[in-house]
């Protein structure tokens, strides 16, 4: 078996399994578990390892970081979107002032 299989085998694992989850994340709009520290080095990470596999010539590295990288970056804008819009939505919020007769506190 030649030694490149396990790196195509490897590859194709972490790349299809990351687009199952970029692919339901996009569904549900649901990205409130995703942290966006971890998600803004992750996709760093993988944006070097695109480099990385560029300056070696490995176009196994290449083809499936730039796949990877692709899915990344969309989840990761649309991480941030979701925090600005609440960010501006939770901006212009009225407090609610109290009924009459009711205290405040």
């Amino acid at each position: 078996m030649d030694i490149e299989y396990v790196g195509y085998l490897a590859a194709i694992l972490t790349s299809v399994s990351f687009f199952v989850q970029a692919m339901k994340s996009f569904k549900t709009r649901d990205l409130s578990g995703i942290s966006l520290g971890m998600y803004a080095l992750f996709t760093l990470g993988i944006a070097f390892w695109l480099t990385y596999g560029v300056l070696i010539e490995n176009l196994t590295l290449i083809v499936t970081n730039i796949f990877t990288l692709t899915f990344a970056s969309s989840v990761l804008i649309l991480k941030i979107r979701q925090l600005l819009q609440t960010k501006a939505s939770t901006r212009f919020v009225e407090p609610v002032a109290a009924e009459p007769g009711h205290d405040a506190r």
